[in-house]
């Protein structure tokens, strides 16, 4: 079996789940080193796909030439220094699907941006630039950057990773550059235990294999990008963990009393599980419990609600619950004041030990005290090196303690309750991304 027979088989819906997987928005980013083409091939796809209105499509024309790049970078100073600053999204559809695209900056002062897009995607496109590496030598070295995006979606855990080869048009030997970029990917991932869905070769300038596929280009006879990502499923609901609720606002005393009974409904969206009329919640962090009198949907009807979906939640009787409370299944969860996090560090400032954060989870918002770094991950060799800090940019292993107890679960089990957001305490600048071992 090929590679491509591999990619297809992977990629095939396997039951009903996937099938309805398919039927729902894709939300995908684009990643990688800065000038890799990350812009300019979004605005491929929405010119390509027709999603892009001819009046607008005029506006992005410089010389002549239309300017694919600046669709998407919206901001003055983007315009200016021809660079990605803030995540722009965009949308769009094809005949099987609708999309959600984000594209991600690629300087390094701007991962955070990066990482906040990923956290919630479904699929990461990771471009490569051909025309920055040694393509001609087998054993040629990935830029840092690509390293690093690649590891972050990983650990993030962006479902499903697809890798682009851009610019091989600008190339002297595309099948050969082509060849060793993706050998040089392929070792990588593996090494670094990266789930890639496939690897595919384009030219986002002009065209080649984005929405329209170009048979043998490059060795390649797999599907176009476009085809690919219509395959891809959708990141499921945490439906088979205990049910946990983070409170977002507090609706005092409905006057709706056909649906609230007069008592206060608690709105949010539910993290993990489900939630029905007579279940035993616990209140996170009075652990006081009550019993489960209704549940609302977004329009205020009766329904049980399944994790990913919004709802309002009246309790059987008046207990004091506030915005960033938690209500959690009884019994199923053990809060922590101490956690090991695997942490993204995106300060101008090193991260060290005995500095205290605001630590946010949900809403709720916590002091967090640095206790221990563990290690440093060095992006080119993989490997955990003991470190006394982390610099700007930098993943390492941290272990945390927290002023109060949350309810945390192992970030491959649950994005939300697996993750933690540190936030400077004089700047209010969002500093680390932190994920639960």
């Amino acid at each position: 079996m090929t590679t491509i027979d591999l990619i297809a088989a992977d990629t095939k819906p396997a039951n009903a789940a996937a099938q309805n997987d398919l039927k729902s928005a894709l939300k995908f980013i684009t990643c990688g080193s800065v000038d890799d083409g990350k812009s300019t091939l979004i605005g491929r796809l929405l010119v390509d796909s027709k999603a892009v209105l001819q009046d607008h499509l005029a506006g992005v024309q410089r010389a002549g030439e239309t300017d694919l790049a600046l669709l998407t970078d919206g901001l003055s100073a983007e315009r200016e220094q021809g660079i990605t600053i803030d995540v722009a999204y965009r949308y769009f559809a094809t005949e099987k699907r609708k999309f959600i695209i984000g594209d991600a900056p690629g300087h390094e002062q701007y991962t955070r941006n990066m990482v906040t897009a990923a956290s919630s995607a479904d699929a990461a496109v990771v471009l490569v630039d051909a025309t920055k590496l040694a393509w001609q030598n087998p054993a040629m070295e990935l830029l840092p950057q690509t390293r690093r995006h690649s590891l972050l979606v990983k650990l993030l855990r962006v479902p499903s990773i697809v890798f682009t080869v851009n610019k091989l048009d600008a190339v002297q030997d595309p099948a050969l550059a082509f060849n060793n970029i993706s050998a040089a990917l392929t070792a990588f991932a593996e090494a670094a235990l990266i789930p890639v869905k496939a690897i595919v070769p384009i030219s986002a300038l002009i065209g080649y294999n984005v929405v329209d596929a170009k048979p043998g280009w490059c060795g390649y006879t797999g599907p176009s990008l476009l085809a690919l990502l219509e395959q891809l499923p959708a990141t499921p609901a945490e439906t088979g963990e205990a049910f946990a609720f983070p409170v977002q606002w507090v609706e005092k005393f409905s006057s709706s009393s056909d649906t609230s009974q007069g008592r206060r409904v608690f709105w949010g969206r539910v993290a993990t599980g489900g939630v029905q009329p007579g279940q035993t919640v616990t209140v996170l962090p009075s652990g006081q419990t009550a019993v489960v009198a209704q549940v609302l949907d977004h329009i205020r009807q009766p329904k049980s609600i399944l994790a990913s979906h919004s709802a309002g939640i009246v309790l059987d009787r008046e207990v004091d619950v506030s915005r960033g409370d938690w209500l959690l299944a009884e019994g199923s969860f053990a809060p922590s004041r101490e956690v090991a996090v695997t942490m993204a560090w995106m300060d101008d400032e090193p991260l060290v030990a005995g500095r205290v954060y605001w630590a946010l989870q949900g809403h709720r918002w916590v002091k967090a005290k640095v206790r221990r770094i563990v290690h440093k991950l060095d992006v080119n060799t993989l490997a955990e090196e003991d470190a006394s800090e982390l610099p700007p940019n930098a993943i390492g292993h941290v272990e945390l303690s927290l002023q109060e107890a949350l309810v945390t679960l192992p970030y491959l089990r649950s994005r939300v309750l697996g993750s933690l957001v540190l936030v400077d305490t004089a700047s209010h600048k969002t500093s680390g991304a932190a994920l639960v071992l």
